[in-house]
């Protein structure tokens, strides 16, 4: 039956794609085949990789040796592990982001999701458990929903990592953190994260999950309410990071 049906079904798709022809999800210039960038766009992503620091993830111009850290981890140490994004927060790798939080492009996280899971693959598996970070009520009503569950579900679909959606909560609304400086932002999330049930993530690796990793104080704030509640360690995978000199 299946072999009787295929002919339709691929019938049925080339007319799909001539009605609604893939498209570049950063361009939208039409691409070959769904989730894929124009080659101007693909030219354009700047993927993050060895020499990095090894406790944030800054990207270095030369390689420093084996857990060399950037300036700001060795004046203050963050609470979590290690951090990994990607690819670096400009051009395409942005306009993509854009779209899938504030365009209502939530299908992306499909395309976003494998990035994720090549940069945290040392992390993932069965014996990790996937935290999303989370919004304030308000800010998910107004939303419609929460760009870092989507992109972890999809994390967790494809690398078949155990998820706790709401393992941790955002108790105090916080405002937007476009345009402060470090020391401000720290101070924007201050106490704003809460634990759910401390026996969800007692004694486990959590990977806290998020769209873009700025100066890493929401991070660093989520992983002092997981490990105050006896999480093992905490690693934090992003799709994008902000680049600055290290």
């Amino acid at each position: 039956m299946n072999a009787l049906l295929r002919p339709v079904r691929d019938i049925l798709m080339a007319g799909l794609d001539l009605l609604l022809p893939p498209r570049c999800p950063a361009c939208r210039a039409i691409v070959r085949a769904d989730g894929q960038f124009c080659a101007g766009c693909w030219a354009d992503l700047r993927f993050i990789g060895a020499p990095q620091c090894s406790r944030c993830g800054t990207p270095f111009a030369h390689d420093l040796g084996d857990g060399a850290q950037c300036g700001a981890c060795l004046l203050k140490a963050p609470r979590y592990t290690a951090a990994r994004a990607a690819m670096a927060y400009d051009g395409a790798a942005r306009t993509v982001l854009l779209g899938f939080k504030h365009g209502d492009r939530q299908h992306l996280s499909r395309l976003m999701a494998p990035h994720l899971a090549r940069v945290g693959a040392e992390w993932l598996g069965a014996d990790a458990l996937l935290v999303p970070v989370p919004l304030h009520r308000w800010r998910l009503w107004s939303r419609g929903f929460n760009q870092a569950a989507l992109l972890a579900r999809a994390v967790a679909r494809r690398t078949r990592t155990p998820l706790a959606v709401d393992a941790l909560l955002r108790v105090r609304r916080t405002v937007l953190s476009r345009g402060l400086g470090r020391r401000q932002r720290a101070l924007n999330v201050r106490a704003a994260f809460r634990v759910r049930d401390r026996a969800l993530v007692a004694g486990r690796r959590i990977v806290l999950i998020d769209d873009v990793l700025t100066t890493g104080a929401t991070a660093d704030a989520c992983a002092r309410a997981l490990l105050r509640s006896g999480a093992a360690s905490v690693h934090v995978l992003t799709w994008a990071r902000v680049v600055r000199d290290a």
